[in-house]
């Protein structure tokens, strides 16, 4: 079985939860699970077998979370190669903004620029839409584990 190291950015405590449920849910699957919170690229990179799963909200004017902003930060700066790593996006956000689910796709596209392999489509989930973020989650996670190869 695999491990996935769940990678979370939350301001309110949304995305915390729905990474909480994501990991019993994986677990439930047999698999192994870690959550970083605050999340730190060393830990990370250490284990290249691990999948990483990004959970995050936006916050701001589009901006990713304050406790994954280092994480964000080093992958720009740093440019680590990934290419080992496969990952997978959960995103949160409103959908009345123009910066909707923009945490989630900045990690995705600073992953993407650093070699890593995204696993299925991101998710992008609309706060307005599911009064719990964890519903969305929860009809996702199961197909997009059956994907990994």
């Amino acid at each position: 079985m695999a491990k996935f190291n769940l990678i979370v950015g939350s301001m309110l405590g949304a995305a915390e939860y729905v990474a909480d449920h994501l990991a019993q849910q994986i677990e439930q699957e047999g698999h192994q699970t870690e959550i970083h919170n605050p999340a730190r690229l060393a830990t990370i990179m250490a284990e290249p077998d691990a999948i990483m799963l990004i959970v995050t909200s936006t916050h701001g004017a589009g901006d990713v979370p304050d406790n994954l902003q280092p994480f964000a930060k080093d992958l720009s700066e740093q440019k680590p190669d990934l290419a080992a790593f496969r990952y997978g996006v959960v995103a949160l956000g409103d959908s009345s903004y123009d910066t909707f689910c923009a945490g989630g796709k900045t990690l995705d596209r600073l992953l993407h620029e650093c070699g890593a392999s995204r696993i299925g489509e991101r998710l992008e989930i609309d706060v307005t839409r599911y009064e719990i973020p964890e519903d969305a989650a929860q009809a996702w996670i199961h197909p997009w584990l059956a994907s990994i190869p």
